[in-house]
């Protein structure tokens, strides 16, 4: 609403109150309290009968109070209208043209709450340009999700209806980073329900309710107060790993990320080790880890170790050269072909 408009015009209105009350008081010689009483009557055209016989003088004054106050009472009603209308209407806009964004979504993740867990999960997508819905009921949060431009629903992330118009049925995954455990507990049973595999990450305040959550159906669990607790304890015994941590996953001045990159089931690379696979000598990665299908890790591969169709390299490069290689990773020859003739 335009409150600054407003204000002129309740100023303007008190005006003609005082100059209505002082102009009968001196012109008609009535005491205070009726030279207001029939300043208010005027304004409020009721039609109530003066308080006494007007002379010319006074009625000049009610002329000129009665004009400038519909004026002005006609132009506040109107700024005030036009303000609920518009404001309703772009509203409205916004909703549809929302969930027209939303319904177009493929493969994106749902993030249910945006408190200061979500906020930084959020802004990581956002500044790697991963699609996302949030679900939020708190309607400041929801005016700061607006202002940066993220896709929103305002409603509670519970019920079923938030998570279909969120377009669950076509997310990559979903995020529970509500406050409460319980809450979370409810999102992922239902979540659930309406798609079983769905992968489902979820935040806890407490590491004891991990164990619940997974039974319910999380994929995986996050405890930020514990991970927060173990990484200052780290800085404290180890600060140049932790250093060399933040720059290879979470500080980008250097350029340097690490990132997973899954071996498609037709990649030219299936059945190759390490030094054939040539991923060092193109792309000057350093692989890190590779996760077999089966689930188990090894870390600082040996040269020798043989990729299979489903593996999960982890490598550590630059930003650009990771995702030429994961590009590389994922494609079948066939796809590669027409781009090599």
């Amino acid at each position: 609403m335009d409150f600054r408009k407003l204000n002129i015009s309740f100023a303007i209105l008190s005006g003609i109150v005082a100059f209505g009350t002082i102009s009968y008081y001196f012109i008609e010689d009535m005491c205070i309290f009726d030279a207001f009483y029939m300043t208010i009557i005027t304004i409020s055209t009721v039609g109530f009968s003066e308080i006494k016989p007007l002379s010319i003088g006074g009625r000049a004054v009610t002329i000129i109070i009665i004009s400038t106050s519909i004026s002005i009472g006609a132009y506040s009603i109107g700024v005030i209208v036009k303000t609920f209308i518009e404001g309703e209407l772009k509203q409205s806009f916004w909703r549809m043209r929302v969930e027209k964004q939303i319904s177009k979504l493929k493969n994106h993740f749902i993030i249910c709450g945006f408190g200061r867990i979500g906020r930084i999960i959020c802004n990581e997508l956002y500044a790697d340009k991963i699609d996302f819905v949030v679900i939020e009921q708190e309607p400041e949060a929801v005016g700061e999700i607006e202002s940066k431009g993220f896709l929103c629903i305002q409603m509670d992330a519970t019920s079923e209806e938030a998570l279909k118009k969120a377009g669950i049925m076509k997310a990559r995954g979903l995020v529970t980073a509500v406050r409460s455990d319980a809450n979370n507990v409810f999102i992922i049973l239902t979540a659930k329900k309406l798609r079983e595999d769905i992968f489902i990450l979820s935040r806890t305040s407490d590491g004891k309710h991990e164990s619940q959550l997974i039974r319910a159906g999380a994929s995986r669990v996050v405890a930020p107060y514990l991970i927060g607790g173990r990484r200052m304890a780290q800085v404290l015994k180890r600060p140049t790993v932790v250093d060399f941590i933040d720059v290879a996953t979470i500080d980008s001045q250097l350029g340097l990320m690490m990132e997973e990159a899954k071996l498609g089931p037709g990649s030219d690379l299936i059945g190759k080790n390490l030094i054939e696979s040539n991923l060092r000598r193109d792309f000057g990665v350093i692989i890190v880890a590779i996760k077999k299908l089966s689930g188990d890790m090894i870390f600082n591969p040996m040269p020798s170790e043989k990729l299979e169709g489903g593996d999960v390299i982890v490598a550590l490069g630059k930003k650009e050269d990771l995702k030429r290689m994961n590009e590389i990773v994922k494609q079948s020859p066939e796809k590669l072909m027409p781009e090599c003739l």
